[in-house]
């Protein structure tokens, strides 16, 4: 097997090469790219809010964000937002695989949107399973509402939507076409063939064969 310029070790008798997975993400990285894939959690959020904020703090230069996402929890995606929000340089978000429920919202706060053409997005609010005495359980009921009317507020205000249109549509679970993504106001074009799109480290999603 052959290694790409500049990966480090194993090619000519030198010592084991790294992860290769982590030699990617370093090197995208440095090209000041990062990338959110499979669960959207809160472990996920941390690691890439902290990635976001260094890029932020060591650069002018845009951010690009990739995603390929089809789950997760509106506190992590909001808490993504936040951070987008507030960043002083443009974060140009593309997308290739799937972008699902909360993953949805990190996708239209970006400064430039950008969906590949068999990119597969649905709008739906996450389950929550919550348990504990009866007080306990409604503040934690209480808690997601709330979550939730910020997260549909955001969304309306990020795609040109009327929020009762938002909230319909997820309740409904409804499925996106690329394009059907543009004309939604989730994203600004469906990349052509001569989009600059790097692979994703990370766990693929999807079905496996039996």
């Amino acid at each position: 097997m052959t290694m790409p310029a500049g990966f480090p070790g194993g090619v000519d008798g030198g010592p084991e090469p790294p992860d290769p997975r982590a030699w990617m993400q370093r090197e995208l990285f440095e090209r000041r790219i990062v990338s959110l894939t499979g669960n959207l959690d809160d472990e996920a959020a941390n690691t890439l809010g902290v990635a976001l904020m260094t890029l932020d703090a060591t650069g002018d230069d845009p951010v690009r964000l990739q995603i390929d996402s089809g789950d997760g929890t509106i506190a992590a995606a909001l808490a993504i937002v936040d951070i987008v929000d507030v960043m002083g340089v443009p974060v140009r978000v593309s997308c290739i695989g799937q972008v699902a429920g909360p993953a949805v919202v990190v996708l239209a706060v970006g400064s430039h949107r950008s969906v590949s053409p068999h990119t597969r997005l649905r709008l739906f609010e996450p389950p929550v399973e919550v348990q504990g005495h009866a007080r306990h359980v409604e503040q934690l009921a209480a808690m997601h509402l709330d979550r939730w009317q910020v997260f549909c507020a955001r969304l309306s205000e990020a795609t040109g939507q009327p929020v009762d249109r938002v909230r319909e549509d997820a309740a409904r679970g409804r499925f996106f076409s690329a394009r059907e993504a543009v004309l939604y106001g989730l994203a600004d074009e469906v990349a052509g063939p001569d989009a600059r799109l790097h692979q994703l480290p990370g766990r693929p999603i999807g079905f496996a064969p039996r």
